[in-house]
């Protein structure tokens, strides 16, 4: 598919904001983590610092993200995963909001009470779960939903290899099919199910021969490029819009970070990240940008500080938000009070 300047340098831009967020959150992250007594045998302080939890980061994988989301708009759906944070900024989530929600500041996505794997964004259309396999049925609920109201909106189901060994990705590959729902299911594919390799846990090579168990097209992409990803994706995106049905679409990506922040990695060959990093994406999508006269050192630059300063300015913003107030812990959440307990009971 023919792709416009315009929407290449959108790709770049995206792909930079990405990354840039990715590292700079995973310096904020382990501020406080690893206190001085770590030194007496003390373990790594999950609930310290400023950003509390885990956190599970995308660096590497950017390609999927806006290879995918170039072709949306406004009023289709995103569903992400526990490592969802290059979806959301693909999908225009205020980084502003989205970074304070994992500080846990009530100007966040939801005022601080979601954290970085339960970001909603209702004006985005953009969700994500920690749970593994379940962007895919609230995906389908969201085409189903555009289906009933005649649209011509799809949605996006985006998931990990791991995940597709879920019950939920059976039912939903059925479903979607049975019903023709315009969905797009999207597996991240970067080997590792936490510390599981893909052929350890799954009986076939690509997730994608399962696709023509439910009658609908499976797609895959083996590299980690972004044209290449947005080429793959065209003709799903058209189907779905026509109303011919869901697809299925396996991306070979990388992860540059571990499973989560903190993890040792044990796991990985020692030299696979650098292995990895030697076919960066975003060094690659440059090249080609130059190539086509669509970039010349001086206006990369200038895009590069642009996606440092909307970084900073969104860590700068959750920094100095404030926290919730204990009363407000039981606003915003579903609440069974003892006389609805007592009719249900």
């Amino acid at each position: 598919m023919q792709i416009g300047k315009e929407k290449l340098l959108w790709m770049f831009e995206k792909m930079h904001e990405i990354r840039i967020y990715e590292e700079t959150m995973a310096a904020a992250y382990m501020e406080g983590k690893l206190p001085p007594e770590i030194q007496k045998g003390l373990a790594f302080d999950i609930g310290g610092g400023p950003v509390p939890g885990e956190m599970h980061l995308a660096a590497g994988q950017e390609p999927v993200a806006v290879g995918v989301c170039a072709h949306l708009n406004d009023d289709d759906t995103v569903v992400g995963t526990h490592r969802p944070h290059h979806f959301a900024i693909a999908k225009g989530v205020p980084l502003d909001r989205m970074t304070a929600e994992m500080f846990g500041k009530v100007t966040g996505l939801g005022k601080g009470k979601g954290g970085h794997m339960h970001l909603f964004d209702n004006a985005h259309k953009f969700s994500c779960s920690g749970i593994v396999g379940a962007s895919m049925p609230i995906a389908c609920g969201a085409a189903l939903a555009a289906k009933k109201r005649g649209k011509n909106w799809v949605s996006v189901a985006f998931f990990g290899e791991g995940a597709a060994n879920q019950g939920s990705f059976h039912e939903s590959m059925n479903l979607a099919a049975l019903w023709k729902l315009p969905v797009i299911f999207v597996c991240e594919d970067n080997q590792w199910a936490i510390s599981v390799p893909k052929n350890k846990a799954s009986s076939v090579e690509w997730v994608t021969d399962r696709a023509a168990g439910y009658g609908m097209p499976g797609i895959r992409v083996e590299e980690n490029d972004a044209l290449k990803v947005f080429d793959a994706v065209a003709p799903a995106i058209a189907r779905a819009r026509q109303g011919d049905g869901p697809s299925l679409i396996e991306i070979k990506t990388d992860r540059y970070f571990g499973h989560f922040q903190g993890d040792p990695e044990t796991y990985r060959p020692k030299d696979e990240v650098k292995r990895l990093r030697v076919n960066d994406p975003i060094p690659a999508l440059s090249k080609l940008l130059h190539a086509q006269n669509y970039l010349n050192d001086s206006q990369e630059a200038l895009l590069v500080q642009q996606a440092h300063d909307a970084v900073s300015h969104a860590f700068d913003f959750a920094r100095m938000s404030a926290y919730p107030v204990a009363g407000d812990a039981l606003n915003d959440v579903f609440v069974l009070t003892p006389s609805a307990m007592r009719r249900l009971a």
